[in-house]
């Protein structure tokens, strides 16, 4: 469904329970870019009124998912670490070229916004399938969901407002180049590294 071209390794899921208050940081870090992504597509594309409608929405969704997680954190005795710069997304958002009109730019964010969403979505499935603590596994599992749909919603205005075949095809070659960044990842307590 995903559409990704390169699962995980599973021994991720190791680093993760080696490393539990490390992958919760870093998610919590996770939770609010997504919201702060939500709010620039707003700041960027305000006269796309349904766009701008679900991404208030999803800042209100993203931040609520943050405080879950942050009380995950302090749940377990521990203090928010800082954040640290995310290689993977660091890494995808070079794929497209810079410029263009404002509906490529608005299409290749929407693009880095959905493949983000997948990738969080299938490590979220891998944590609550394979981690040891059960609390921590249901707590994911109903993350995962949400994943999803962002997934499906920041794809599907990808090929609302961009014409749809070359969308698709732009959504295809960003898949391939993410196999490739994802060989060199999934060695470290991060949701997406």
């Amino acid at each position: 469904m995903l559409g990704l071209k390169l699962p995980t390794d599973p021994r991720w899921v190791h680093i993760v329970e080696m490393n539990v208050e490390e992958i919760l940081t870093d998610h919590a870090y996770c939770e609010q870019k997504a919201a702060s992504t939500a709010i620039s597509l707003i700041v960027s594309f305000p006269e796309y009124t349904e766009l701008v409608q679900e991404m208030v929405a999803l800042v209100k969704e993203e931040i609520s998912h943050f405080k879950m997680v942050h009380d995950k954190i302090l749940e377990r005795g521990w203090v928010m670490g800082r954040d640290r710069k995310d290689d993977y997304v660091l890494q995808i958002v070079k794929f497209f070229p810079k410029g263009g009109s404002r509906t490529t730019q608005l299409v290749h964010r929407l693009l880095y916004a959905a493949l983000i969403e997948a990738r969080s979505c299938e490590r979220f499935r891998l944590l609550s399938e394979a981690l040891e603590d059960k609390e921590l596994a249901d707590f994911y599992r109903k993350l995962m969901v949400s994943e999803a749909n962002h997934y499906t919603m920041f794809l599907g205005f990808a090929r609302k407002y961009g014409e749809r075949a070359e969308v698709d095809k732009k959504w295809n070659d960003l898949l391939v180049f993410e196999a490739q960044v994802m060989k060199d990842l999934g060695t470290k307590e991060t949701i997406h590294g």
